[in-house]
């Protein structure tokens, strides 16, 4: 009997702009999270799937599957083994417990599952959604402000929490259920970059997870974008450049960076920064110029999320070109960027400045700048310096260094004042 194409994994991968290729390394990377060994996949396997040659894959490899793609094996067109393909097409029939094993993915997912409708015609509208698109705002102008704080990451999570049970809280248009999901995917996904801007990377984790899977029900391409990009990052701040280039690589080939270079800009920055971790100085150049090319390109009235025009412009290129270039050792041109970045930067970008002017301080500390590095290194916000866990890292790092340099200088010595001043104890 001729084997029958999975039709509903083609149009699935269509429809979220996979290739063979891409879908591949996806898996294989989500393969790598579950198991701690990347996974073996290439294009050629997907394309089995496609064939119908592949009918129900190995376990590892289903359950990254519903991860990368938030849906079962079975509502991907797979077939489990014993049971015939449905006439047409191979089956795309959900079954009970896959549904159930789906449902339970994720907390947030179970918490709204398990919350009863209520039939008393209360009508979910646009107004919910407006009234939640504002108290997203809201959490992005916090981070903005302060960043990696747990305060926002937990608000942010509850108000994906409330979101969902919105959902259940009476009947809705298709098109206002879609925007729900995507609000709480939104909500999700803050909570996921506040995790990992306070380096609790095993939370952001789960945020992450539980974000894909509400994006696939929002079936929205732009926020897809940030949770994807955001786990490049995550993988990017965690050492791991490998499955911070194949998040990050799923982020790029979703169909909006198509329409939009702005997108493609951010896609291509944050792909630079991994290859400034990786140590690869061509292709970051590369990459750095590419996203300069699109953000060029990019029209700067379009309509976009809040999330994206609230920070991504020429300074946030910058700042990554910064962070790039500082990973690979190139400390005279990373400080260029840093100029340029600071000079441009909106002044509701708190917490970016606050970074910025960190790393500042180490590009000129990586040039035998003691001096300036120290000045620059004092001018960071005492409120950061302190609260922020990723630019107090930065300057314990920048701590040690400058005494391994010289230990007994004045400014060394001036710099110890200003530490022990700050951070309220002997360092």
């Amino acid at each position: 009997m001729a084997t029958l194409r999975n039709v509903t994994l083609e149009a699935w991968m269509k429809e979220h702009g996979y290739s063979s290729n891409s879908l591949a390394e996806a898996v294989n990377s989500a393969v790598g999270d579950l198991t701690g060994r990347v996974g073996g996949l290439d294009g050629s396997s997907v394309r089995d799937w496609k064939a119908g040659r592949v009918r129900w894959p190995k376990s590892a490899t289903r359950v990254a599957l519903e991860k990368v793609t938030g849906l079962p094996a079975t509502a991907l067109g797979f077939v489990p083994r014993g049971r015939a393909p449905s006439s047409g097409a191979a089956a795309s029939q959900e079954d009970p417990v896959e549904r159930r094993r789906f449902l339970a993915a994720g907390s947030a997912l179970a918490a709204a599952a398990a919350t009863p409708a209520v039939g008393s015609g209360r009508r979910v509208g646009t107004s919910d959604v407006v009234r939640l698109q504002r108290r997203f705002t809201e959490i992005i102008a916090s981070d903005h402000r302060h960043g990696g704080r747990l305060g926002i990451e937990q608000k942010a999570a509850a108000l994906a929490d409330e979101a969902l049970a919105l959902t259940n809280s009476g009947s809705a248009s298709q098109r206002v259920r879609a925007h729900v999901y995507a609000c709480a995917a939104a909500f999700r996904s803050s909570a996921m970059w506040a995790s990992i801007d306070g380096r609790r990377y095993d939370d952001a984790m789960v945020h992450m997870r539980e974000a894909q899977a509400l994006a696939e029900l929002a079936a929205d391409p732009a926020i897809k974008f940030r949770i994807w990009s955001h786990a490049g990052t995550l993988y990017r701040h965690m050492g791991r450049p490998g499955e911070a280039m194949a998040a990050n690589d799923v982020a790029r080939s979703i169909c909006i960076t198509r329409r939009d270079p702005l997108f493609a800009s951010l896609g291509l920055a944050r792909q630079a920064a991994i290859h400034g971790v990786a140590g690869n100085l061509t292709a970051a150049r590369r990459s750095f110029a590419q996203a300069q090319d699109a953000m060029d390109r990019a029209d700067p009235g379009a309509n976009r999320p809040v999330w994206m025009t609230s920070f991504y412009d020429q300074a946030e290129l910058d700042s990554l070109a910064l962070t790039g270039y500082l990973a690979l050792g190139g400390h005279e041109t990373a400080e260029a960027h840093a100029h340029r970045c600071l000079a441009a930067l909106r002044p509701h970008m708190q917490r970016s400045r606050a970074i910025a002017t960190t790393r500042l301080a180490c590009a000129q500390l990586g040039q035998g700048d003691t001096g300036p590095a120290v000045t620059t290194a004092m001018s960071v916000p005492a409120d950061a310096a302190v609260h922020h866990p990723r630019v107090a890292r930065m300057l314990r790092n920048f701590h040690i260094r400058i005494h391994a340099m010289a230990p007994n200088s004045p400014t060394t010595r001036m710099w110890n004042e200003y530490a022990h001043t700050t951070w309220k104890e002997s360092v």
